[in-house]
């Protein structure tokens, strides 16, 4: 018999896909499945209402994971001292939409906070598939490894997302900001490989990296505000004050393909040491 708690969350399963521009049938499913409220902090739960707003919830009713509407829907804290939330679905809806994860892919996962978008991206690549998550915060990374035990194709790792990947994935999901990313994250996808990272300072877009027969169609998606990397990941300042003026003069559409080689392209968006944006197209 289904509880009105499951009732609910199938509900928001649909609110979540609704609001795509196509169907997307597996993703409704992963959010379907997966209980949002196993991901949780111990402790009383902090909503986030707005930026600012806390509010210590006076019981931890799994009920408030799941509104219908409005959208975005309400975040709760993991760590108040770092300013780690654990993220909106209707943001991940539209960056998962777009990963298009396969059934059997290998995913890596970076910033996997407590584990919730890893185990929709298990479901989404299924029993056949493998999801290599990775976590920077020990405390997290250990909450992660406890919460995902019932998805067997997981492994979870506390580490420094730079140095992954390890070895050739097909789809890379990038859960902080960064306004340097590493080569090997883009050179290491397999033919037909996508990457999804919020490239920026903070303040900044979602990008869309897809491995094709020669080079990589590039296109930013929408603007995102996420945790910011620290380390080589973000940049010296000269690098950041660079890319944020790049997006300053409005033109992240005109940027078509990524090149690995930042002296290739006639004509760049941005360039950086080992990597570069251009309005070229791919190849």
């Amino acid at each position: 018999m289904t509880t009105a708690l499951e009732q609910r969350r199938h509900a928001y399963a649909r609110a979540m896909v609704g609001q795509l521009a196509t169907p997307d049938p597996a993703l409704e499913a992963a959010f379907a499945a997966v209980p949002r409220e196993a991901f949780m902090p111990p402790g009383r739960w902090v909503i986030l209402r707005t930026p600012g707003e806390r509010e210590i919830l006076p019981v931890n009713d799994p009920m408030h994971l799941y509104p219908l509407e409005p959208l975005p829907e309400l975040l709760v804290e993991l760590d108040a001292a770092k300013g780690i939330n654990n993220g909106s679905p209707s943001l991940h809806a539209h960056m998962l939409h777009a990963l298009a994860v396969r059934p059997g892919d290998h995913v890596l996962h970076l910033g996997a906070g407590t584990g919730y978008y890893t185990a929709l991206l298990a479901e989404l690549a299924g029993p056949r598939g493998r999801v290599t998550a990775v976590e920077y915060e020990p405390q997290l990374a250990r909450q992660a490894r406890h919460n995902l035990a019932p998805w067997p194709t997981v492994d979870i790792t506390q580490g420094d997302a730079a140095a992954f990947p390890t070895g050739e994935i097909d789809r890379l999901y990038v859960n902080f900001a960064v306004a340097n990313p590493p080569p090997a994250w883009f050179s290491r996808l397999r033919p037909g490989g996508v990457a999804l990272l919020p490239l920026g300072t903070g303040l900044g877009r979602i990008l869309r990296v897809e491995r094709l027969p020669r080079g990589f169609a590039a296109a930013f998606l929408m603007s995102c505000g996420f945790i910011t990397a620290s380390g080589p990941l973000a940049g010296d300042a000269a690098h950041r004050a660079r890319l944020d003026a790049a997006f300053a003069e409005g033109t992240t559409a005109e940027v078509h393909s990524l090149h690995l080689d930042p002296a290739a392209p006639r004509e760049a968006w941005f360039r950086a040491p080992g990597w570069a944006l251009s309005p070229e197209p791919p190849g």
